[in-house]
């Protein structure tokens, strides 16, 4: 699953307002606020008391399993000494010996990935960690209208055609049976680099390196594919007692991998996603400053939500408009001219995208609003023959956030309906496909994420059993949309230090979140105002009624609904999360607002 679908939360109800359909935009709030279990007391006062810092900030730590003065050190002070021997990983051994042995043998290698940003950015790491060695090395993207997922008859074809001896898959590859037997027909060995969850059956590679292998014990099983593959770079390293610094130029791409793939923030993926934040700030590859100033960020201040919505969105866009081939041309590129040349021809991909998916998610809204979609009780499905193919996934994101069930988009190529799915916060969505998969020519994805593939004969039934399936396993609270609050938190709590700490436990990303707090009784200074688009965000400086001299800025997107409410001086209950606004050299601290809540609404 790729960053674009977490653009869904900017812009999506402002769709909904241009087709005549205010979805969820009551005046009150339709999300369940549920405040997190408090930390054990006993260990947030001795940790707040040794660190010398707020005892919220201890319970924090505490709720992430820092509960010690050594683990805090190991969570504010990451390393990269404290990444996981690569050996530990089934088969990294037989990798490792294989991709030598072609190296030193002066083998044709080709490096192959999907056309998402986690396959494009692998793609790109290791043919530059490959390239330092032998020049015979290429890479491979496959089309995703032409070939789709996963690795190809048309790739190995064109593998053996120019005398290919090994290829490496990455973030792919772990279903391939069939085509890893077509490689070995034709005198090609496969190294299979993925992170997807397997079959029981697994491909007859000469090694495959995937932590979700039930025989592998590898101590860190959430790794992006991007990261399977600096795992294998790291062994070759290792093995052949290399300078373990020409690992470094590697780390940029696995920020931006990380932070789009959606993989947990925890273990190894937070050390490598820190040092890559460092890289990307201070050393980026020439591709990756071309979209950081196309995007027009700040150099030197990009964050994570910078790669989750200015910067992986551009990456990605190549494969679904023109070819991913061209976001690893860009990621590889080593001069200024070529990499902004092929980041202004992404960034025009990026426009012309985010154009189509507007039109698609208006038609989808429309669909279901006057009752043409194919389901829309339990599960949400809707289907057009000419949507793209490309942006579907987007599309499907955008209608779980109007309507919040299991969604599926489907499209129709090469004369199959074809699409994808997304679902809502604790459904797993994977499992009610897979009851369909007779049905199926191919699936595949994750729990709240999947890609699949049918006849069109198959569609009303795969409709009626999706729905019949979530309608008796998905559960009332599944259906409604949650904000988990890590605290409560006073204005005058909100101090320097405490920020300053808090932007430590960067950087945020699943199972490390940006915590949220929950303030009550706070009210608008009187400058609050619509903005964006529409005007369909609010610009707040909130204060707290018990605090009445001290002024916080606050942005709240897709809330404008509570304009006149908090307009009148009403006070309001708040939930947020703090975050450093960077704007022409200055920095300041603001609330972005999760939900609000008017204060006679209980909490």
């Amino acid at each position: 699953m790729t960053i674009d679908e977490r653009e869904i939360t900017r812009g999506v109800l402002a769709i909904i307002n241009g087709i005549g359909y205010l979805c969820k935009t009551m005046a009150k709030s339709d999300k369940q606020w549920t405040l997190k279990p408090a930390a054990d007391e006993e260990k947030s006062a001795r940790l707040a008391a040794e660190l010398g810092i707020d005892r919220v900030l201890a319970e924090l730590l505490v709720q992430r399993g820092v509960e010690t003065f050594d683990e805090a050190r190991c969570f504010f002070r990451p390393s990269l000494d404290q990444l996981h021997d690569p050996f530990l990983m089934k088969d990294m051994d037989k990798a490792v010996e294989r991709l030598h042995k072609a190296i030193t043998g002066r083998e044709h290698i080709l490096v192959y990935g999907d056309y998402d940003v986690d396959g494009t950015t692998a793609v790109a790491q290791l043919y530059s960690f490959v390239k330092q060695f032998t020049p015979k090395v290429d890479f491979y993207i496959p089309d995703r209208y032409d070939e789709g997922y996963g690795l190809s008859y048309k790739a190995l074809d064109w593998a053996s055609d120019n005398g290919v001896n090994l290829v490496v898959t990455l973030d792919c590859g772990i279903k391939a049976i069939e085509k890893v037997e077509y490689a070995r027909t034709k005198n090609i060995d496969v190294i299979i680099c993925d992170h997807h969850l397997p079959e029981n059956e697994l491909p007859g590679a000469v090694a495959i390196l995937d932590p979700k292998r039930e025989d592998c014990n590898y101590p860190f099983d959430d790794l992006c594919g991007c990261g399977v593959g600096f795992k294998l770079a790291q062994g070759y390293v290792e093995k052949y007692n290399l300078d373990p610094t020409i690992l470094e130029p590697l780390l940029d791409l696995q920020v931006v991998s990380i932070a789009s793939d959606l993989v947990s923030m925890t273990g190894e993926n937070r050390i490598l996603a820190h040092f890559g934040l460092k890289r990307l700030n201070e050393n980026p590859r020439k591709g990756l400053l071309a979209m950081i100033n196309l995007a027009q960020l700040e150099p030197g201040h990009i964050s994570i939500d910078d790669i989750v919505f200015k910067i992986g969105p551009r990456i990605n866009a190549a494969g679904r408009m023109e070819s991913g081939r061209l976001a690893v041309e860009l990621l590889t590129a080593t001069d200024d001219r070529t990499a902004f040349r092929i980041g202004e021809q992404i960034n025009d991909n990026n426009n012309e995208r985010k154009s189509i998916d507007r039109e698609i998610t208006q038609e989808a809204l429309l669909m279901v609003q006057n009752g043409t979609a194919l389901e829309s009780e339990n599960v949400t499905i809707v289907y057009n023959p000419t949507w793209n193919k490309g942006v579907v996934g987007i599309v499907a994101s955008r209608l779980v956030e109007a309507y919040y069930k299991p969604t599926v988009v489907l499209t129709k190529s090469n004369g199959f309906v074809t699409g994808s799915a997304r679902s809502v916060q604790g459904f797993d969505l994977y499992s009610s496909i897979e009851s369909c998969a007779d049905l199926l020519e191919n699936f595949g994805g994750h729990v709240y994420a999947a890609g699949l593939t049918m006849k069109e004969e198959n569609l009303e039934e795969f409709c009626r059993r999706m729905n019949k399936f979530v309608a008796g396993n998905i559960t009332r609270e599944e259906l409604t949309p949650v904000v988990e609050i890590d605290a409560r938190l006073n204005f005058s709590q909100i101090t320097p230090k405490f920020t300053r700490i808090l932007k430590q436990f960067q950087p945020f990303g699943p199972g490390n979140s940006n915590p949220v707090f929950l303030t009550e009784d706070v009210y608008d200074a009187g400058n609050g105002r619509k903005v964006g688009a529409g005007g369909v965000h609010l610009k707040l400086d909130l204060m707290q009624e018990s605090q009445p001299y001290r002024q916080i800025a606050a942005i709240g997107f897709n809330m404008a609904q509570f304009y006149d409410h908090i307009k009148a001086g009403n006070p309001i209950d708040i939930c947020y999360s703090i975050v450093e606004n960077f704007y022409r050299g200055s920095s300041t601290v603001q609330l972005r607002l999760k939900d609000i809540r008017e204060r006679d609404e209980l909490i």
